[in-house]
């Protein structure tokens, strides 16, 4: 299986330790995993400005890099659903077409497409798992709380595998962190307050990490736990599956 692998800007710049644990995880269930080294931001934060135009440069570069693959892996909910739900390309629109349909994040990957069973990992930590906006409401990798359905997780499910974790149950399982990319800085009081009501029903849990599948959401409550000087620390799933 050739896979392409798509890493964020934040990732590439503040967490390349998760790109890491990305490239090792897929390459310890068999895929052969390719980098395009001309990759560059994937045009979301222009378009969420209301640029879309702007993007139009980062559509055809990402079309001409990630072309050959199988499948596009990325370990962030937000970039992933914005290549599914946005990429076109004035160059090669069939191509622009076929990606639209093969890329995937990571959770999600492992549970639809390669369907783990078992992962070979220990993480001896309480965790609280934040079920970030993008994954869940766009990719639907976990179920919205408001909707009367059988509840689910794709993440819940792939760390439920890890040797010697404790899932913490919050009071609040799907709210909002308040990052929103462009949005914490257009409303900064207001995506800070959300924060900080994220992180205190972990605390209030009791748990030891934070993790989740978008290192955006996770950046922006590591910002404000660094901030109260809180024992707590993040991590992204692909290091936790990726552990021991």
């Amino acid at each position: 299986m050739n896979v392409g692998l798509f890493i964020p800007c934040y990732v590439n710049q503040f967490y390349p330790q998760v790109a890491i644990a990305t490239l090792q995880l897929l390459e310890k269930f068999n895929c052969k995993v390719g980098y395009p080294l001309q990759q560059t931001c994937c045009g979301q934060p222009m378009a969420n400005s209301g640029y879309e135009k702007l993007s139009q440069g980062c559509n055809e570069l990402f079309t001409e890099n990630f072309a050959g693959f199988d499948y596009i892996v990325c370990p962030s909910g937000s970039c992933t659903l914005h290549i599914k739900d946005h990429l076109h390309s004035h160059k090669d629109e069939k191509t622009a077409a076929s990606i639209r349909g093969k890329v995937y994040e990571l959770s999600e990957f492992l549970v639809d497409i390669l369907k783990v069973e078992e992962v070979n990992a220990v993480f001896p930590y309480r965790v609280g798992v934040h079920q970030s906006c993008h994954g869940q409401r766009g990719l639907h990798t976990s179920q919205m709380s408001e909707l009367v359905a059988a509840p689910f997780s794709k993440i819940n499910q792939l760390l439920n595998k890890v040797q010697q974790i404790e899932l913490v149950q919050l009071n609040r399982v799907d709210e909002c962190c308040g990052f929103g990319g462009t949005f914490c800085v257009a409303e900064e009081a207001v995506s800070a307050r959300m924060g900080q009501d994220r992180v205190a029903d972990h605390e209030k849990n009791n748990v030891q990490v934070i993790t989740g599948g978008d290192m955006s959401c996770l950046m922006h409550l590591e910002g404000i736990l660094r901030r109260k000087k809180s024992n707590v620390v993040v991590k992204h799933i692909a290091e936790i599956l990726n552990a021991g």
